[in-house]
């Protein structure tokens, strides 16, 4: 099992660097591949922050990743949950740290963008101002 980088995920969707394409396509497709849900923040960032992708493009390309046969996401369970309330107009960043949380009674914060979405949206856990 080999873990990448979040440049050769980015590489397979731009597809703005023929040689590194090849080569990133080439090692993600030699063996099983495992990706740290903090390579799926990143991914998220940088899709959005330098690529100018839409959200929609954005929670799309997570969720062909974690339906790719060979790749193993980190807790994909919770990368799951956090793209559903990312296309539900979450930050997706706060959604994976929320979604993480499943297990607690509250999730505490001074965002009040996260807290004001997160009751929008119903999720759990409830999220709270200190």
């Amino acid at each position: 099992m080999r873990a990448v980088d979040t440049n050769l995920v980015v590489l397979l969707f731009v597809q703005d660097e023929a040689e590194q394409v090849k080569a990133a396509r080439q090692a993600l497709t030699t063996d099983t591949i495992f990706i740290p849900k903090s390579v799926i923040v990143e991914f998220e960032w940088v899709m959005r922050g330098a690529y100018r992708e839409s959200r929609a493009a954005i929670a799309s390309a997570i969720e062909a990743i974690l339906a790719t046969a060979n790749v193993e996401v980190e807790d994909a369970a919770a990368v799951t949950r956090a793209v559903d309330w990312f296309r539900r107009g979450m930050d997706f960043a706060d959604a994976l740290h929320l979604s993480s949380s499943s297990h607690v009674d509250c999730f505490v914060t001074f965002d009040t963008a996260m807290r004001r979405r997160a009751r929008a949206l119903a999720v759990k856990p409830e999220v709270i101002a200190p």
